[in-house]
């Protein structure tokens, strides 16, 4: 598959998601993600960041406010148009289980009435898996390699902008880090724009050029990896990135005894 030309910026302006009853998931997010950068979103459980995440590609509508990708509104496409152009890879996968590997990667490229050709060939060999696979059913993959499919699914499409939501939360620890480090290969050599939501604030730190930190349905800390080490980024970040430090500074006490 080439490399493609860096992924396109993604602007929010005043976004907001109220529910029926006064419940706010997002509130007042207004914030600019430049082209080809790695952006992740980390917070508590119900802080809004899969809410932010998912108004992206029009999964969940705002009540309020706007977003544009490139410059272009989402809502001057119709959604099911939008989402050709986005990437998209969630926990649970979602492979077509009574569909083969190859068949759940070319179903984007098929809707589009584009020619699949050797285009899944190519992608199994993006996402480090055997061509053979290709004939094999979902059941008869690992968690890790499923996951990969998906990943192989959503860059079909050749799309710049690639959404990610807890794509590594159901997967175990060696696996989930061998994948990480596998997509942030992926983002540098295509020039994709990613948006990772993330709960692991270690994953977020070492994956992602920069941090969105949200409490509340508000973005409460934008920084770097480095500068939010460095405790730069206010009481909920600092939280956060106390949880992988003490994990360290655990582990450390461990080796040194005895």
């Amino acid at each position: 598959m080439p490399e493609q030309s860096p992924g396109p910026s993604v602007a929010f302006r005043g976004i907001a998601k109220r529910y029926q009853g006064g419940a706010v998931a997002v509130d007042s997010v207004s914030l600019e993600i430049a082209g080809g950068s790695f952006v992740a979103l980390v917070g508590a459980s119900g802080s809004g960041k899969s809410t932010l995440l998912k108004m992206v590609n029009r999964l969940i509508e705002p009540s309020a406010g706007t977003i544009a990708i490139g410059g272009e509104d989402v809502t001057r496409s119709e959604p099911h148009v939008l989402r050709r152009r986005i990437g998209y890879v969630f926990q649970n996968i979602g492979l077509f289980q009574h569909m083969s590997v190859a068949e759940n990667i070319a179903i984007g490229l098929r809707i589009s009435g584009e020619n699949t050709g050797g285009r899944v060939g190519e992608l199994l060999d993006l996402v480090d898996l055997p061509l053979d696979f290709a004939a094999r059913m979902p059941d008869a993959l690992s968690g890790g390699q499923r996951q990969r499919v998906g990943v192989a699914r959503a860059l079909a499409t050749a799309p710049g902008l690639m959404l990610m939501d807890e794509p590594f939360g159901a997967l175990d620890p060696v696996t989930r880090d061998q994948l990480g480090v596998a997509i942030r290969a992926l983002h540098d050599r295509l020039g994709l724009t990613t948006i990772m939501v993330t709960h692991d604030m270690a994953e977020a730190l070492l994956l992602a050029d920069r941090v969105l930190v949200m409490a509340a349905g508000r973005i409460v800390a934008d920084a770097t990896p480095k500068a939010l080490l460095a405790g730069e980024g206010g009481a909920e970040a600092d939280a956060l990135v106390a949880v992988p430090r003490e994990q360290a500074r655990r582990l450390h006490a461990l080796e040194q005894e005895g």
